[in-house]
């Protein structure tokens, strides 16, 4: 098994998943959703809020901001061996503004200088003249499948790597550069920009000349995943984390089995 990134950003994240199957292809798909911990703000206390918005709506914002993650400083809740919280398990951020002005994830102060909000530009509240607003909030690890405010990362999917053919008989590379809307075909005649972005739409196919001259095929033990991260962690530690994850459950689906004779 091998990856191999394509790309990696702040938004999209490519890479290659080979000399795999389907259904490892899914549960890591399922894993980068639901199993990487992560740190999101969980509780809210309202000191004032003379705002617009309810203190129900405002805390729902608050728990959906993307919080930096440090998964070497904090630990879930049930593994910590405090009581009622302590620096190791939660995280404190606190907001005291006043209007008129729009309220952002910014304005959010941590009690951890290395950690806050992934992206400081998430809009909380427009506040008007004489509105405040004053509140704590406690961040703490969890993951997605308990609640969507832990998930690393959003349109995570995946696909059979594409194998594009041309052979030389055909005779309007132009054409399929031209009708291709993943962009597959670069102008220059038997250049590609990225064959990897084939869709399987079979325009090309269609506009092929001779007929038959392109082929569109999928390599069936290799896939091509596609994901964002919402900014809590780099795309790879979202990614070995997942493989972990998953190597976690295995080794423990395997103890069940060897504990009542099926192994």
């Amino acid at each position: 098994m091998e990856v191999q990134f394509l790309e990696k950003g702040p938004g999209q994240t490519r890479f290659i998943l080979r000399d795999s199957h389907f259904s490892f292809a899914n549960s890591l798909r399922r894993a980068m959703v639901a199993e990487v911990p992560t740190l999101a703000i969980e509780e809210v206390n309202f000191y004032e809020n003379t705002g617009a918005l309810y203190d129900e709506q405002l805390a729902l914002r608050l728990g959906l901001i993307p919080i930096q993650t440090d998964l070497e400083s904090y630990v879930p809740r049930s593994k910590c061996t405090c009581e009622n919280g302590c620096p190791r398990c939660q995280l404190s951020l606190t907001l005291s503004v006043e209007g008129p002005r729009l309220v952002t994830s910014g304005d959010l102060v941590s009690s951890d200088p290395k950690i806050g909000p992934a992206d400081p530009r998430v809009p909380i509240i427009k506040l008007k003249e004489g509105q405040k607003l004053v509140l704590e909030a406690l961040a703490r690890v969890g993951c997605g499948r308990d609640h969507i405010r832990w998930q690393p990362v959003v349109a995570c999917g995946y696909k059979y790597l594409p194998r594009v053919k041309v052979s030389k008989e055909n005779a309007n590379w132009e054409r399929l550069a031209e009708v291709c809307p993943a962009r597959v075909f670069a102008p220059e005649k038997g250049k590609y920009r990225d064959e990897n972005a084939c869709t399987f739409c079979n325009l090309c196919i269609q506009a092929a000349s001779p007929p038959g001259s392109v082929t569109v095929t999928e390599d069936r033990s290799a896939f091509v995943f596609t994901f964002e991260t919402d900014g809590s962690l780099p795309p790879e530690e979202v990614l070995q984390r997942a493989a972990e994850a998953l190597k976690e459950k295995a080794t423990e689906f395997k103890k069940h089995l060897e504990a009542n004779g099926k192994a």
